[in-house]
């Protein structure tokens, strides 16, 4: 399996990292808890949480290199929407949120950003991530422009800054899972963009 590492941020553009050897990644017994410890070490000792990112994507493959318990945690789509969310840790006070999600062949999200930093990085299934910039003028200061497409193959990882705007459409034949992790959002920047009215609102 080919792994590639991504980035997106505010305008749109995608540029590959270098990515690791999944055999220099591998450590015994590293487990979500290790890696929940050193990523919170590492957010603990900056002010710019996305100046780190390609740390953390690092981090975030060695735990899928080392863990075949998080791979295996994910439910299937619901068969009204279309997805599945599993919260894989939620303790009151941790500003992260970790979990998989399951999207069936052929959903689409809203377009979206995320209010905060995000690494996704794609377990099974195909994922076209579809990438938008903002374009505002007089009229519509919310209006968007859409800026390229990347499909997300099983071992790749993208990160987002918190103004990436994406949507992701699971394509072929199976569903999608995806394991994510996300700093804290900012609830009012956390928006839905509607293309064809070129407005903006809170998601």
């Amino acid at each position: 399996m080919k792994q590639r590492d991504w980035h997106v941020n505010g305008d749109g553009q995608y540029q590959a990292y270098n990515s690791a050897r999944a055999w220099d990644l591998l450590k015994d017994n590293y487990r979500l808890y290790r890696f929940l410890t050193e990523l919170e070490d590492i957010l603990n000792n900056v002010e710019d949480e996305t100046s780190r990112l390609p740390e953390i994507q690092m981090l975030v493959r060695r735990l899928l290199v080392n863990s075949y318990w998080v791979q295996s945690q994910y439910l299937e789509p619901s068969p009204k929407t279309g997805t599945s969310v599993l919260i894989l840790y939620d303790e009151l006070g941790f500003p992260l949120t970790v979990q998989t999600v399951t999207f069936a062949s052929g959903t689409k999200s809203n377009i979206h950003n995320h209010g905060t930093w995000g690494i996704v990085a794609l377990l099974k299934g195909k994922e076209k991530n579809t990438f938008w910039r903002r374009h505002p003028n007089q009229e519509f200061p919310d209006q968007i422009e859409q800026t390229g497409e990347l499909t997300l193959l099983p071992g790749d990882i993208i990160s987002f800054t918190s103004d990436a705007i994406h949507c992701v459409e699971s394509v072929g034949d199976e569903p999608t899972v995806t394991f994510n992790i996300y700093g804290e959002t900012d609830p009012k920047q956390r928006l839905e963009y509607n293309v064809l009215s070129h407005t903006a609102k809170n998601f």
